[in-house]
């Protein structure tokens, strides 16, 4: 195994490997992050887009993982083409509710329980849709409703909707406009800078037990030219 050639623990760049302890700290993950922690803070409705590969999943894993739970109370949801009673019974489950009932009953719980958690609990809720792009647009309806009825006046939890760049598109279509409009924070991850391409690759090779001189500096200079 070549692992075992150059003295590696494990393959440096299997993603399946990568632990939150070892995260490159990019310009553009350091820019979403502070974005996700204002988030956090004033509640809302943030977008996160990025093309496949750029890092956004593991950047929200590596925010999800630094939440305190004793403060907040946070759930990872990635949904592709779930119908609208599906999307709810996920979402019931979430909060540690009961998911045997109708739509309108889900929804009411889940507001419910969604003030309980800012008002009495301050515990407020993060939820994470991941690859956002597939949700329908009854979900993306509801998904406004959720915020709004009697609590209007506050924003109870922050709903993170993330995706590929074609989220963006959907967005801007007149029928989400009054979502859109509750759109507090908005960022597109682009992923590492040429300048940053070396300083990674090191970074990998040392979390996974190489030694930094595996890839000669031209190897790791001609990644930014491919």
């Amino acid at each position: 195994m070549y692992t075992d050639f150059y003295g590696l623990s494990f393959n440096p760049f299997d993603k399946q490997m990568v632990k939150e302890k070892d995260a490159f700290e990019s310009e553009d993950f350091r820019e979403m992050t502070a974005r996700l922690e204002y988030l956090k803070e004033i509640r809302g409705i943030g977008v996160f887009t990025a093309s496949p590969g750029m890092g956004k999943t593991f950047a929200l894993r590596c925010f999800a993982k630094g939440l305190n739970p004793n403060l907040y109370q946070c759930a990872y949801l990635c949904l592709s083409t779930v119908s609208v009673q599906e999307f709810y019974r996920q979402l019931c489950e979430a909060l540690g509710l009961e998911s045997g009932f109708g739509k309108s009953q889900m929804f009411r719980s889940i507001q419910e329980r969604l003030y309980y958690l800012y008002k009495e609990k301050r515990q407020p809720f993060i939820c994470i849709l991941d690859e956002a792009q597939y949700l329908n647009s009854n979900i993306l309806r509801d998904l406004k409703m959720l915020m709004n009825q009697k609590y209007d006046s506050v924003n109870c939890f922050s709903l993170i909707l993330c995706g590929e760049p074609y989220l963006n598109h959907i967005l801007e279509k007149q029928v989400n406009e009054a979502l859109r409009q509750r759109i507090v924070v908005h960022y597109n991850f682009h992923g590492l800078t040429d300048q940053e391409v070396p300083d990674y690759i090191r970074k990998k090779i040392r979390a996974a037990g190489g030694r930094k001189d595996i890839i000669d500096t031209a190897a790791i200079n001609n990644q930014t030219l491919s």
